[in-house]
C-alpha cells in the first residue's frame, strides 16, 4: 500500500523520515519511525522549542534539515523556513497579503506540501504559491482572482495534494455563495492550470462545505484522485478530472449542517470516509460508476481525520471518545473508550506502536496499537492546540498556539 501511494504522489526518495505533508509519507497519518519519544512537558524531553506568532490548524512539513510552516502574522500570512537542528528561524515569504479570523481558524489552515526542492503553500484567501528551499517564489496563482472567492462557512481549509504531475486543490463549498465547487490541477513548474472540474451537489446549506485533503488510491493498478465532501465521494482519473464514479449515502437523514471536516483515508483497495459522525462508510472504488459499500458504522469522527495501519483503523471523536474498528470489514474491536476530556481538533499520528492524540488543550494521549485499549501517557503542553503532530527521525513535533516544539533526540 506505501509503495503504490508514494508512486502515484512521488517520486519514490527516502521518504521514511521526511513528513512531506499534512497526513505524513503515507498519506495516512502513520509513519514507521521508531524509537519516538513516550514522555514531555513544557521542559521535560524538549530539545527546542520556537516562539509562533498565533494559532494554526496548519501541520509543520518536514524534509531533511527544513521544517516549512504556514502562519498568520501582523495581518498577513507567510511560509516559514526553521532549521530542524536547533529551531532557528532561517527565512519567510509572503503567502497572502491579507489574513482573517474565521471562527477557529484564520488564513494560514492549509498545510504546505514538498518534495525536497520545491515547497508548495496555499493560503485560506486562495492564494497558492511555489518556493525553493532558499525561499525565493518560483510562482504564483490567485484562485479568488481567477476563479471567485471561497464560501466556507468556517474558512477554507483543505490542504493541496501533492502528485508527481502536478498539485490538486479542491474547493468545495456553498454556504456563503452559490459559485460552484471544484477540483482543480496545476503544473508544478508553472502553476498553470492543467484541469479544472466543476464538482456538482444537490447538498444544500452549510453541506456543501467540505475542509476534507484529496487522496489518491489505487484501483487495477491506476490511479485515482477521492474527493469527499458536499454529501458525496468522488473518484476522478489524474489526467483529465474527469469524474469516474460518486458514491451517497453520506448524509442520510438530510441534515443541512452537514459540513465535512475529517478527510478520507485509504489502505489497500479501501478509502474510508467521514461525514458529520455518523455514517462513516468505507468504499472499494471502481473504473465507473458507483463505488462498492464495503461497511459503514454510526460511530465516526467529526472534526480529526482517523488513522489505519492497513489492519486497524483508530478513530478518535472532537469529544475524546476513541473506537477501534477492523479495517477489512468495519466490525467494532472496542469503542466508547473516554481519553482525557476536552475538544479534539488535530489528527492522530500512528508510529512506533503507538497513537499520538492532541487536544485543544495541548495534551497528547498516546495510546498503544493492537486489539486492547490501553493509555500509556497523557503529556501537557497547556496551550491552545489545532495543529496535528509531525514526526521525523525519531522526533515529534507539535504546535501549538505560542510555541513549535522538537520533543526527543534526533536520530
Amino acid at each position: 500500500m506505501c509503495t503504490l501511494i508514494l508512486s502515484a504522489i512521488l517520486p519514490v526518495l527516502a521518504l521514511g523520515a521526511n513528513w512531506p505533508n499534512w497526513r505524513g509519507p503515507n498519506g495516512d497519518g502513520s509513519s514507521a519511525e521508531t524509537g519516538l519519544p513516550l514522555r514531555w512537558s513544557t521542559t521535560e524531553n524538549v530539545t527546542w522549542k520556537l516562539a509562533m506568532p498565533d494559532v494554526t490548524g496548519s501541520t509543520p512539513v518536514i524534509w531533511g534539515d527544513k521544517i516549512f510552516l504556514s502562519t498568520s502574522d501582523q495581518g498577513k500570512v507567510w511560509l516559514w523556513a526553521i532549521s530542524r537542528a536547533k529551531g532557528e528561524f532561517k527565512w519567510k515569504s509572503e503567502l497572502a497579503a491579507a489574513d482573517a479570523k474565521v471562527r477557529k481558524g484564520n488564513m494560514s489552515s492549509p498545510s504546505p506540501v514538498t518534495d525536497g526542492k520545491t515547497v508548495w503553500a496555499m493560503s485560506g484567501n486562495g492564494h497558492v504559491r511555489a518556493f525553493d528551499f532558499a525561499g525565493k517564489e518560483l510562482w504564483h496563482r490567485d484562485f479568488w482572482r481567477d476563479y471567485g472567492k471561497f464560501g466556507l462557512n468556517h474558512g477554507y481549509g483543505s490542504s493541496p495534494l501533492l502528485m508527481a504531475d502536478g498539485l490538486v486543490i479542491q474547493v468545495l463549498h456553498g454556504m456563503h455563495t452559490d459559485d460552484p465547487s471544484y477540483v482543480v490541477k496545476l503544473d508544478l513548474k508553472t502553476g498553470k492550470t492543467l484541469w479544472k472540474v466543476e464538482r456538482p451537489t444537490d447538498a444544500q446549506t452549510e453541506s456543501p462545505d467540505s475542509y476534507t485533503t484529496p487522496v489518491t488510491i489505487q484501483h487495477q493498478g491506476k490511479t485515482q484522485i477521492v474527493v469527499t465532501g458536499g454529501d458525496y465521494v468522488t473518484g476522478y482519473d489524474p489526467a483529465t478530472g474527469k469524474e469516474l464514479w460518486r458514491g451517497g449515502g453520506m448524509n442520510p437523514r438530510g441534515n443541512p449542517m452537514n459540513r465535512i471536516v475529517a478527510s478520507p483515508v485509504v489502505t489497500g483497495d479501501l478509502v474510508f470516509v467521514p461525514t458529520r459522525v455518523n455514517p462513516m462508510q468505507a468504499f472499494k472504488p471502481v473504473a465507473s460508476g458507483k463505488p462498492v459499500l464495503a461497511w459503514d458504522t454510526p460511530n465516526g469522527p467529526d472534526v480529526p481525520t482517523p488513522v489505519t495501519d492497513g489492519k486497524l483503523l483508530y478513530m478518535i471523536n472532537d469529544k475524546g471518545i476513541v473506537y477501534c474498528f477492523d479495517a477489512q470489514t468495519g466490525k467494532e474491536v472496542y469503542g466508547g473508550q473516554r481519553i482525557r476530556p476536552a475538544a479534539y481538533s488535530s489528527s492522530p499520528v500512528l508510529a512506533d506502536g503507538r497513537i499520538y492524540m492532541t487536544n485543544e488543550e495541548g495534551t497528547t494521549v498516546v495510546l498503544k496499537t493492537g486489539r486492547v485499549f490501553g493509555v500509556l501517557a497523557e503529556n501537557a503542553l497547556d496551550d491552545y492546540t489545532l495543529s496535528s503532530p509531525a514526526v521525523s527521525d525519531g522526533q515529534i513535533f507539535l504546535r501549538t498556539k505560542g510555541w513549535l516544539y522538537c520533543i526527543g533526540k534526533r536520530k
